[in-house]
């Protein structure tokens, strides 16, 4: 035990002798020490009156203290030290630790220690009624009792993500619960499958995880949507239906990021993906509570096709199209992340990666994207074209899979790199001092404040990316013809 969690624990344990208070730790932080994991997620239960005890230990030792969890009325300590934030979960139980321990999810999770033994010895007096130092050695999620799922449903999602984020298995009988129970994910409140869903996302072969839950049954509980997809054909160009296109894109994120393997990925391939320090840092961003960019880049990938079933056409020579799935599939993907609580942020860039996922490739149809095109693709993106850029690589990957063409490949990177080093470009010699404001073009053309001023200028601004305007005159001249063409248009 490291010598800042000893002196954390050193005085709760003072403020709970004080008031007569046993307390036990449980859970996830006894399954951790046992594996020898650091852990700054620490559980503890205790007799008696949880809240004001919460707030007692908050005025002792500092930090900050809320209700978590109204329902089973869990409060959260956050507590700042050395650089380090610790979790610290407390709820209260009645009767004895045994029945508290009864009533929890799996074997794993079902130990305790005493507070002041722990402190004194460390691990080494369990209390372990269901074998879970057992099912630790044995590398297994085994439910403590069959009515486990029903009592909370976020168990569901719990057991796969626990045992992917430990490389264990779910042994058969707690599977076989998972799959009778699995429609009650339904019933999890949103935020909480949320919770559950960006931790899932967070470990590397997620894309293995999320077929996992597919298989027990739960994936089509969190996105009903999902469904559809499944079977849904796709032109030749594709290697799988939709369903296994979207689970290979995530997979094909992971890989593009550098976090996974991928059954059809080679370093060959990876050598072509212009990536960087500055990328890796990009990517770790914090969007909202919980989530970054690399998590939402996933969620993207598997959401980006969501509306293909159901803008799906096949024309008289058997040419299948899904025109408009691209917006379709924006607003869907809004809806479920909004149903799961999803922060507004995170809702509008998976919203945006969907809607934009075809941009890279319809840029370049005939060839090298103009300047302009660039500029006009990271100003609609706001902010989000390089995420954009890699699930189009992600999403490319999957629809070849195994007859990937290399050289196809190579032309895909070279466009994606072009796109990349022009953006950079452009951010270095196009966040100029503006040549022109919309004041000097209300006076010169006698216009109206208005759409058309802001509209007039991003002209202005594009010519200035390309390298058309680099003078006031050579901008009012622009505007002049701009307007001129306008007001043709609107003759004819």
């Amino acid at each position: 035990m490291s010598r800042d969690v000893c002196d954390l624990l050193t005085n709760i344990s003072a403020v709970l002798s004080k008031r007569g208070c046993p307390a036990y730790l449980v859970g996830g932080c006894v399954r951790d020490w046992l594996l020898g994991r650091e852990t700054v997620d620490i559980d503890i239960v205790l007799h008696g009156d949880c809240q004001n005890t919460v707030a007692d230990i908050a005025r002792a030792i500092g930090g900050k203290a809320f209700l978590l969890d109204d329902v089973n009325r869990v409060f959260r300590l956050i507590v700042d030290r050395d650089g380090k934030q610790w979790h610290l979960d407390f709820t209260s139980f009645s009767g004895s630790i045994e029945d508290d321990l009864a009533r929890r999810d799996f074997t794993i999770n079902a130990m305790a220690v005493g507070l002041p033994e722990f402190i004194s010895h460390g691990v080494v007096d369990v209390i372990d009624l269901f074998s879970g130092r057992a099912d630790l050695m044995a590398r297994v999620v085994r439910a403590v009792s069959p009515e486990v799922f029903e009592r909370d449903a976020a168990r569901l999602l719990r057991a796969v993500r626990l045992a992917h984020e430990l490389g264990f298995v779910i042994e058969p009988n707690t599977e076989g619960l998972i799959r009778k129970d699995h429609k009650l994910v339904a019933l999890v409140p949103g935020e909480r499958i949320r919770e559950e869903l960006l931790r899932m996302i967070a470990l590397p072969g997620s894309g293995d995880l999320i077929r996992y839950m597919d298989s027990l049954g739960l994936l089509t509980q969190v996105f009903p949507e999902i469904e559809l997809m499944k079977g849904v054909g796709q032109p030749k160009e594709h290697c799988w239906d939709v369903f296994r296109h979207s689970i290979e894109t995530v997979a094909a994120v992971e890989f593009l990021l550098g976090e996974s393997h991928w059954e059809y990925g080679s370093d060959e391939l990876l050598a072509e993906v212009f990536w960087s320090e500055e990328l890796r840092a990009y990517f770790a961003t914090e969007v909202s509570s919980g989530s970054t960019r690399r998590l939402l880049l996933k969620l993207a990938g598997l959401l980006h096709d969501i509306a293909k079933p159901a803008t799906k056409t096949v024309d008289k020579a058997g040419r299948i199209r899904f025109l408009g799935h691209t917006k379709q599939g924006a607003a869907m993907a809004a809806s479920a992340l909004e149903r799961l609580r999803f922060s507004n942020r995170e809702v509008r860039l998976v919203e945006n990666l969907v809607y934009n996922h075809l941009r890279p490739v319809q840029m370049a149809n005939e060839g090298l994207p103009s300047s302009r095109a660039i500029y006009r693709f990271f100003r609609d993106t706001e902010g989000a074209g390089v995420d954009v850029l890699f699930l189009a690589l992600a999403d490319f990957l999957a629809t070849q899979g195994p007859r990937l063409d290399i050289e196809e490949w190579k032309r895909h990177n070279r466009l994606i790199r072009y796109i990349l080093n022009e953006h950079r470009r452009q951010q270095s010699v196009v966040l100029p001092a503006k040549v022109v404001d919309g004041h000097e073009l209300m006076r010169i053309f006698g216009l109206k404040p208005g759409k058309l001023i802001g509209e007039l200028l991003t002209e202005v601004r594009e010519a200035q990316v390309a390298g058309d305007v680099t003078t006031r005159e050579e901008a009012i001249e622009l505007v002049r013809k701009s307007l001129e063409k306008r007001q043709c248009g609107s003759a004819c």
